[in-house]
């Protein structure tokens, strides 16, 4: 079941969303807030995993309750409003959805369904970093010295993957980004996601500059894969991967984007 919260500052908005919900199996609303302040407070308290969220509220706005979440973790948001011009603003603190009331039930049934396949995914990269700890940690149970280092018995061009007792060799140039999962790497490469249990700094001197580009503290992107580059109001950049992949650039490493147009 999704769990959901519904936050609005007109009860009849909030009403709406409620009942539609209803209609739509695998969905659990576990809570209604009128206004931001209450809204953080729910999150916290609640832990949903999808928030319809209203954009003009008294107080705190929606986007304002999205920032104050940033640093803890982050359910699905939602954007439920009755104004389009918020769109591309939404879009920047990664939004799943934006949906102009009234919302209609069809639509609200899609965005459901775009949020389950989010969490879906999120939930296999986390179960699988789970397994591969576990791995690991029955690999390890028996060394008596120091774990040898990966990166020493690379081959030149390729980056040392252990996935199920074995090491993979992924050639760099197939390589399309990495990210980070808590103490794990996902390596994106031909379609599929490969788990490795290291640090950014370490793989940052793996996959060095000009081919891969660090463009968050917890992303590298392959410059090859880059197809379109936008700049975004907040002065960040929003990446287009051939593939159709979308990378977020925060500001801290915009630079490197800057130098790559020229």
């Amino acid at each position: 079941m999704l769990r959901a919260l519904v936050v609005d500052d007109e009860q009849l908005a909030r009403r709406g969303v409620v009942l539609r919900l209803a209609h739509i199996p695998g969905v659990e609303v576990v809570g209604e807030c009128k206004n931001g302040e209450e809204a953080v407070a729910a999150i916290a308290a609640l832990a949903p995993d999808l928030v319809f969220l209203d954009i003009q509220m008294p107080g705190l706005s929606g986007f304002d309750v999205v920032r104050r979440l940033q640093g803890d973790v982050m359910p699905e948001i939602i954007f439920v409003t009755a104004f389009d011009h918020y769109a591309v603003e939404a879009f920047e603190v990664n939004a799943i959805d934006y949906m102009l009331k009234p919302v209609e039930e069809s639509r609200l049934r899609g965005a459901v369904e775009r949020a389950e396949a989010v969490l879906a995914a999120r939930d296999a990269v986390a179960e699988k970093a789970k397994l591969l700890d576990l791995v690991l940690s029955l690999e390890n149970s028996g060394d008596t010295g120091p774990k040898a280092d990966v990166f020493q018995q690379q081959a030149a061009g390729f980056l040392p993957i252990r996935e199920q007792g074995e090491v993979r060799f992924v050639p760099l140039d197939v390589i399309e980004w990495v990210d980070a999962a808590g103490d794990y790497m996902c390596v994106h490469a031909e379609g599929e996601t490969h788990i490795m249990r290291t640090t950014m700094k370490e793989l940052v001197a793996r996959l060095a500059p000009p081919q891969f580009l660090r463009i968050h503290r917890s992303t590298l992107v392959n410059r090859n894969f880059i197809a379109s580059a936008q700049s975004l109001q907040s002065g960040e950049y929003s990446l287009s991967l051939h593939g159709g992949g979308q990378l977020k650039v925060s500001r801290g490493y915009r630079q490197a984007i800057r130098d790559m147009m020229g």
